[in-house]
């Protein structure tokens, strides 16, 4: 008599399983972007400031491997010694889809200028969308006048977020400072 039990009782896990996996997986962060990829999409938004895209997502995929996830989106910030900077953009992922998202964050250093830029960042080790809020610490450096690209690194936990900017101004200096990713726009650099 236990056994016709047993047999209904695994049917049910199974089946159990069988609706619950699906859902699961639609929440993991884990597919990634090709280089090819990356590189397309980000010549699209970019334009014609898009020479040397292709190099810089290049050397992030050969230091920190394919990410899954990236954000497309512009900024502007300035700087006389102490600066700020803010940005909004859209959170791409292959599962969760898009999301999106607000930045900005104060530095401090021998740095001078103003610039706006288009940016294209590149996410690794998310697991979650919500895990890309907070701050991320780094360093900045700029030297241009009209125009360039750059490429820096933040790292939160086991986040790192690599932004790829092109931007148009005159800046030129070195800082310190951080980014503070939020669901909600803010005029508070902090």
């Amino acid at each position: 008599m236990l056994k016709p039990l047993h047999t209904v009782g695994a049917m049910i896990v199974a089946l159990l399983l069988s609706f619950s996996a699906p859902a699961m997986a639609q929440g993991s962060l884990s597919d990634t972007y090709s280089g090819q990829e990356l590189v397309e999409n980000g010549q699209q938004f970019f334009g014609s400031a898009a020479q040397g895209l292709a190099s810089l997502v290049e050397r992030a995929i050969s230091q920190f491997g394919l990410p899954n996830g990236y954000v497309l989106g512009e900024e502007a910030g300035g700087a006389l010694i102490v600066g700020a900077k803010y940005g909004e953009g859209t959170l791409y992922t292959r599962n969760a889809g898009e999301y999106q998202l607000f930045w900005q964050g104060p530095s401090i250093g021998f740095d001078v200028g103003g610039d706006g830029s288009k940016v294209m960042m590149l996410v690794y080790n998310l697991n979650t969308v919500p895990e890309i809020l907070g701050r991320y610490p780094g360093i900045d450096g700029s030297a241009y006048v009209l125009g360039g690209l750059g490429m820096t690194v933040t790292k939160r936990g086991n986040v790192v977020v690599v932004p790829i900017r092109s931007g148009v101004g005159a800046r030129l200096g070195i800082n310190v400072g951080y980014l503070n990713f939020t669901n909600q726009p803010t005029w508070n650099p902090f």
